[in-house]
């Protein structure tokens, strides 16, 4: 039973120091991930002093760790409502709502912080991350530049800085800073960052240029998604459909039920001018759920097989789902083309200006029509 009663008589000083040591004790217990004892001493020092700073943060700690934000969330309140301006509390408390995507509130709690030590640039990371996830891009880069300010190679924020240029399509700035992670070379760099820089050429369509660092980060790690994804998407880029597809395969290999790649597999066989296995991909993907591609991809193999009607009737039914979809429109046009019916042709073109949606493609065909 846990020894909470002090005679009148007891030493103030000598119940300090005990509390204090349970103190050190847990925050030592919890370094070890010994998180249940961790417990167990917070709560004998909260049994003495049910308000102590110390064991307040170390229960809001120690319950972030078994993943119980809620709970920990308040007791980092119950410390600031005694303690206000507790550092500790205040960093646990933004990490909570950060964990649980109230990235406003984490801003508030984080920004509370700076005003006792505005210089910390874990801080400031951080606050220029949830900026980042809230899409606040002048607030986020303009704190991102202060961490630069006061450390120039600073990693989190240059690659903060790369990710908040790719967020937001500008594929060219996101390029700048992430090259600046390669100045330490090849070999030490992140492979996030090798896989960031060959995504923004993916976006450029400079795919050449993106397929040296998708290969480095295969290199180093034989089945990861991304690189083989790269891979596979700028040889699709380059239109080297056989060696896109050894990737895609590839993928498929690690994750067999990835309805996405299953349909971009049956792509590269249609291509091909595989069919059967093209149609194969397709009704692997469908059997998992329906996804428009692959019934796009099968009524693109009837068109091709020049089985206009059915591809007629996929079209229609797909853009009944989904009716913003030009292409759609353009294929099944196409079909009717085929079939030397130009007035079904420029009907179907004209029902999709009439949504109000300007299309380039759609306006050409329409004039050569």
């Amino acid at each position: 039973m846990i020894e909470t009663q002090f005679t009148e008589d007891a030493n103030p000083a000598s119940e300090s120091q005990r509390i204090t040591d349970i103190s050190k004790n847990g925050y030592q217990l919890l370094k070890e991930n010994k998180v249940s004892d961790a417990i167990d001493c917070f709560t004998k020092i909260l049994l003495m002093d049910e308000n102590n700073n110390y064991a307040l943060v170390g229960m809001g700690d120690a319950t972030r760790k078994t993943g119980a934000t809620r709970d920990a969330i308040k007791y980092y309140q119950r410390c600031l409502t005694h303690h206000p301006g507790n550092n500790y509390a205040l960093f646990g408390l933004a990490d909570c709502y950060k964990v649980l995507n109230q990235y406003q509130k984490a801003i508030d709690i984080w920004e509370q912080y700076l005003l006792h030590d505005d210089r910390n640039i874990t801080v400031l990371t951080r606050i220029a991350d949830a900026y980042r996830k809230v899409r606040d891009f002048a607030n986020s880069k303009n704190t991102y530049l202060k961490v630069l300010e006061m450390e120039s190679s600073n990693p989190y924020a240059i690659i903060g800085l790369g990710h908040l240029h790719y967020d937001f399509k500008e594929y060219k700035d996101a390029l700048f800073y992430w090259e600046k992670m390669m100045t330490a070379g090849m070999d030490d760099v992140d492979i996030r960052v090798l896989t960031s820089i060959g995504n923004c050429h993916r976006k450029l369509k400079t795919f050449q240029e993106g397929i040296p660092f998708f290969e480095t980060a295969l290199k180093r790690e034989p089945h990861n998604f991304y690189a083989l994804f790269g891979l596979a998407d700028c040889y699709r880029g380059l239109n080297q459909i056989e060696v896109s597809l050894k990737y895609w395969n590839r993928i498929l290999d690690n994750d067999p039920r990835n309805k996405m790649i299953l349909t971009r597999t049956g792509d590269a066989y249609r291509n091909l001018g595989d069919f059967e296995n093209s149609k194969l991909f397709y009704e692997r993907a469908l059997n998992i759920e329906f996804d428009t591609y692959a019934v796009m991809g099968l009524a693109l193999i009837s068109k091709a097989q020049e089985k206009y009607d059915e591809a007629i009737i996929s079209f229609n039914r797909l853009i009944q789902q989904d009716n913003k979809n030009y292409r759609l429109y353009i294929e099944l046009s196409d079909c009717y083309i085929k079939k030397n019916d130009k007035r079904k042709a420029k009907e179907v073109l004209e029902s999709f200006q009439r949504l109000g949606i300007k299309n380039t493609k759609i306006s050409e065909l329409l004039e050569t029509l």
